[in-house]
């Protein structure tokens, strides 16, 4: 019995950054042999295993096989025959299939398919072709690309990808996976790669067809210097990374346009009530992919009102009330700050802009200060005191939170 440290463990070593999980791989051992010696099985369909002290996950060697084409599924191998090399050669990427001996750090790694080269190269690239056997490994590739974005995935690489997409493939891919691989991917250092991966390959096409088809969409020139939505959409992704947003602000911002892709082409440039449609397409893409609520929610809210934030510096006092009791700011302030920030990124995410001011940001913030710090029990109870009842209350505490945005604005 022989235990290798692999994955993304010696990658991030040879790469310098931090170690955080540790995934270990146990050679020339069967089930009984891990089971005799405390470990303690863990999940249905592959053979990984507790250690007793650690209770870190140490996995079996094991080979995979798709079950057949249209079938769902893998038959899985491991037992002491399986060896590392070909527990390495079913790995996604070359940089993701190198092994080191746990019981000498000082030891050779062993490197079979040259993860090393392409780790100092900066190349992204399949191990075999048996990364066909799973179209998750598309997301998982765009992914990477995201997260290192001086990688370059390797032209054959790609043309397998594309090869995948033309059969099939990615038509069927689960929702949760879909979802599990796009949230990493937002949260890259530079998300738009992710994207620009599965354009490359035609994945996009089939998995996110709401966001593709944005790319060639005009906007205004005068209001979009960069014109084409989709390249619009990725400058705003990549600078909410910059500003280091949290997913639900990443999430609204890939859904805030997506009405402007539903526009006529005989209305372009123009996108006249896009927000509502963009809105009505985010939920269902969001149902979907089945998105967290949090994330769903903000999403909404962005694409419906996006356009009404950029423009509330014109408008007054009731306006903006109407404005904050839309997004059901008072209730919910938090969402609000966050709906706030991805329409910074959505202003600045403009050629030539991304380091412009955006005042509305400040200036909502303020408002819904001024509106929250308003005594709705005084205002109420001063209602009644006058005799009023019913939705004459309501509209006294209307009117006290307008008088007061009116002063502060």
């Amino acid at each position: 019995m022989k235990v290798y440290r692999v994955g993304g463990s010696v990658r991030d070593r040879l790469l310098g950054l931090p170690v955080n999980d540790h995934d270990w791989l146990v050679v020339g051992a069967s089930v009984d042999a891990m089971l005799a010696q405390g470990y303690t099985p863990v999940g249905r369909d592959f053979p990984v295993f507790l250690h007793p002290q650690t209770h870190d996950e140490y996995a079996l060697a094991r080979t995979e096989r798709k079950l057949a084409p249209g079938y769902r599924g893998f038959t899985v191998q491991a037992d002491p025959s399986v060896t590392l090399e070909d527990d390495l050669a079913r790995r996604d990427l070359t940089i993701n299939a190198i092994a080191q001996p746990a019981d000498d750090p000082q030891a050779p790694l062993v490197d079979p398919f040259g993860g090393q080269h392409d780790l100092q190269a900066g190349v992204l690239r399949h191990v075999s072709a048996a990364f066909a056997e799973d179209p998750v490994r598309i997301l998982r590739l765009a992914r990477f690309a995201a997260r290192w974005p001086h990688f370059v995935v390797a032209p054959e690489t790609t043309a397998l990808c594309r090869q995948m997409v033309d059969a099939g493939e990615a038509d069927a891919l689960v929702a949760e996976r879909v979802w599990q691989e796009l949230a990493r991917g937002l949260m890259e250092a530079r998300p738009s790669r992710f994207f620009d991966v599965l354009r490359d390959c035609g994945a996009l096409a089939r998995v996110l067809p709401e966001v593709d088809r944005l790319w060639g969409v005009p906007q205004p020139a005068e209001h979009h210097p960069e014109v084409d939505t989709g390249v619009h959409l990725m400058m705003v992704l990549d600078l909410a990374a910059r500003l280091q947003a949290p997913l639900p602000v990443r999430w609204a911002c890939l859904v805030h346009d997506l009405g402007k892709g539903s526009t006529p082409p005989a209305e372009w440039p123009r996108h006249i009530a896009h927000e509502a449609r963009g809105a009505r397409l985010a939920d269902r893409l969001a149902e979907r992919l089945r998105v967290p609520g949090d994330c769903r929610e903000l999403g909404s809210v962005v694409a419906r009102e996006h356009g009404n934030i950029h423009r509330s510096e014109s408008l007054n006092a009731a306006a903006v009330l109407r404005l904050l009791q839309r997004c059901d700011a008072l209730r919910r302030p938090e969402r609000f700050a966050q709906a706030l920030l991805a329409c910074e990124c959505d202003a600045r995410g403009r050629a030539g802009l991304q380091d412009a001011p955006y005042p509305p940001r400040a200036r909502l913030a303020q408002a819904l200060h001024t509106v929250r710090g308003v005594d709705a029990a005084a205002v109420s109870q001063a209602a009644l005191a006058r005799g009023l009842s019913g939705p004459a209350v309501g509209q006294a505490l209307q009117q006290a939170r307008e008088g007061a945005l009116a002063a502060a604005l």
